[in-house]
C-alpha cells in the first residue's frame, strides 16, 4: 500500500492512515517526525523520553486518525505529542523518577540529576491544584485555546487550525481565558484582607 509521497496533503495521508495504510503513517512519520521531536527535546532534557514520546504520538495517530477532522496535521500531532509528554512527566513523578533520574540533554551531554524546569512543573501539574481546577471552570471553548496556546505551545495560527476557528478568534478568547482562569483562581484563593498580590 505504499505509493505516497510528497504531494500527498497530511489529509489525504491520515485517511489512509484510517483506513490501516502503514505507507501513508511512514510518510506522515518522515514529514513530522523531525520538528516534533525537536519541539519536544526543547520542553524535556531526557532524549530518551523524546523519543518514546514521539512514538507513542505516531501510535496514537495510527489509532486515532479517523478523528482528525481535515486539513493540515501539525498542530493536531503537536497536541498529541505535547499531551503525552505531560502523561509521561507525570507519570514519572508518581514513580518518583523524575527528582532521581540521570538524564542526558538532547545533544547527549550528561546531566547528574534532572530537576524539573518550571515549565515542566506547571504543565504537569495542571491537571492538578488550584490551576486544574480553574481550568475546569471556565468555558470549554475558552479552555481549548488555553490548552492550545499556552499548554500545548502552539502559535496562534497552528491553534486556529487545529481548532478549526480563525486567528482573531483565537486571539480574543485567550484575552478572555485568561481573564477567567485569574478571576477562578481568586475565587479558589482568596487573598487574605491584610494584604494579599495586587
Amino acid at each position: 500500500m505504499r505509493g505516497h509521497g510528497e504531494s500527498d496533503t497530511d489529509a489525504v495521508l491520515l485517511r489512509a492512515v484510517a483506513d490501516g495504510d502503514a505507507g501513508a503513517l511512514a510518510t506522515l512519520y518522515d514529514r513530522h517526525a523531525g520538528w516534533l521531536y525537536a519541539r519536544l527535546a526543547r520542553r524535556c532534557a531526557d532524549a530518551e523520553v523524546a523519543r518514546e514520546v514521539l512514538q507513542d504520538t505516531f501510535v496514537t495517530v495510527w489509532r486515532s486518525a479517523a478523528g482528525h477532522r481535515g486539513g493540515e496535521a501539525g498542530g493536531w500531532l503537536w497536541t498529541i505529542a505535547a499531551r503525552r509528554l505531560v502523561d509521561t512527566r507525570r507519570a514519572q513523578e508518581r514513580a518518583g523518577r523524575i527528582e532521581t533520574a540521570p538524564m542526558e540533554y538532547a545533544d547527549g551531554g550528561p546531566v547528574s540529576a534532572e530537576v524539573p524546569s518550571a515549565e515542566e512543573r506547571v504543565l504537569a501539574g495542571l491537571e492538578f491544584g488550584d490551576v486544574g481546577t480553574a481550568l475546569d471552570r471556565i468555558s470549554p471553548e475558552l479552555r481549548e485555546v488555553l490548552r492550545a496556546t499556552v499548554v500545548d505551545g502552539l502559535t496562534t495560527r497552528e491553534a486556529a487550525r487545529l481548532l478549526g476557528i480563525p486567528e482573531g478568534t483565537v486571539k480574543t478568547r485567550a484575552m478572555r481565558a485568561r481573564a477567567e482562569l485569574r478571576a477562578a483562581l481568586a475565587q479558589l484563593s482568596p487573598a487574605p484582607a491584610s494584604g494579599g498580590l495586587a
